[in-house]
């Protein structure tokens, strides 16, 4: 397929996309000032990756987290699919509190995803299941951050410890960098426990870590309490509603910095945040290519036989299980 090419004379643009018109503006608007990243330059990143990009975000509800005046402005959540909007915008219908029922856009294609970054999302935020059903994950996730008084090289000793813990439990674990300050670890679940059992399972993981390395390793929710120095594992963004930058998303960082995924021998050699940008990704992805591919496939782990036995005996009588 010919790269698509984002204007870059002119303010606004349509471009068509198999057979879609999508109508882009302020595209010569400074979105990082320092580094002269405009937002057609944004616009421009998000198309040369979205070849890679897109498997990972298909049918989930996106969370937008809207930057109208670039990295350095302001930033306020939306997650209600504006109107009007194209008609092949897909939605997501997920209920909330008092039987609220929220239209999240959907990611599906090229044409939606330019759509979505050209209302000024730098990151991508997509939900951590998908839309057939909201409420059971396929994928267990960790966050890992440093407190004050700990260093990104901190971070990436106990993403080593996390990743033995799971190697140990036979759970596959894939690693990315937040793009902002810490790493994610990944697992791939199969789809049938509930979001509150997948959560209960990696509050007991993290807690589990954090009895094994007290001087390292925190899993203490209320920030007040996190001790200076450790780095904390955060297991609360597998919560009801919580999401995670997507792989490949731009972070408003000042570097511009890529939540990208790395290998192992990659941080056990030593990375740094700023190692993955919006100028050097498209390039790193056609080295070496999709690293997290293998996510996507059928190698998911089964927490079925581990959330069972937490369940009273009344609901492990009929168990709705969906395919993987």
């Amino acid at each position: 397929m010919a790269r698509l090419i984002i204007p870059t004379d002119r303010d606004n643009a349509t471009v068509k996309i198999g057979g879609r018109e999508v109508a882009l503006t302020n595209l010569r608007k400074l979105f990082w000032k320092e580094r002269g990243i405009t937002k057609g330059g944004l616009l421009q990143y998000y198309a040369d990756v979205s070849r890679w990009l897109l498997p990972h975000v298909l049918d989930r509800a996106m969370v937008m987290k809207r930057y109208p005046n670039g990295a350095e402005g302001e930033f306020f959540y939306m997650k209600r699919a504006p109107v009007p909007r194209p008609e092949w915008i897909e939605v997501c219908a997920i209920p909330h509190k008092s039987s609220n029922i929220i239209d999240f856009p959907v990611v599906q294609d090229l044409a939606s995803l330019l759509w979505v970054v050209n209302l000024g999302c730098i990151d991508l935020n997509p939900w951590y299941a998908r839309c057939d059903d909201p409420d059971r994950p396929d994928f267990l996730n960790f966050d890992l951050d440093p407190v004050e008084g700990a260093v990104f090289q901190d971070v990436c000793e106990v993403a080593i410890k996390l990743r033995d813990l799971l190697d140990s439990l036979k759970m596959p674990n894939y690693p990315k960098t937040t793009g902002s300050k810490g790493l994610h670890i990944y697992v791939p679940i199969e789809r049938g426990p509930l979001q509150k059992e997948v959560w209960t399972v990696a509050k007991t993981i993290a807690q589990s870590l954090e009895a094994r390395h007290p001087a390292k390793i925190t899993a203490e929710y209320m920030i007040a309490k996190r001790p200076r120095g450790r780095v904390l594992v955060d297991y609360n963004q597998n919560a009801w509603g919580r999401t995670l930058a997507s792989i490949y998303s731009v972070r408003p960082t000042a570097a511009a910095s890529v939540s990208a995924p790395v290998t192992w021998e990659e941080l056990e050699r030593g990375i740094t945040i700023e190692d993955f940008r919006l100028e050097n990704m498209p390039a790193r992805l056609e080295h070496v290519g999709d690293l997290w591919k293998p996510v996507l496939g059928r190698q998911r782990f089964d927490l079925e036989p581990v959330v069972a036995p937490m369940r009273p005996k009344s609901k492990r009588i009929v168990r709705k299980r969906t395919a993987a």
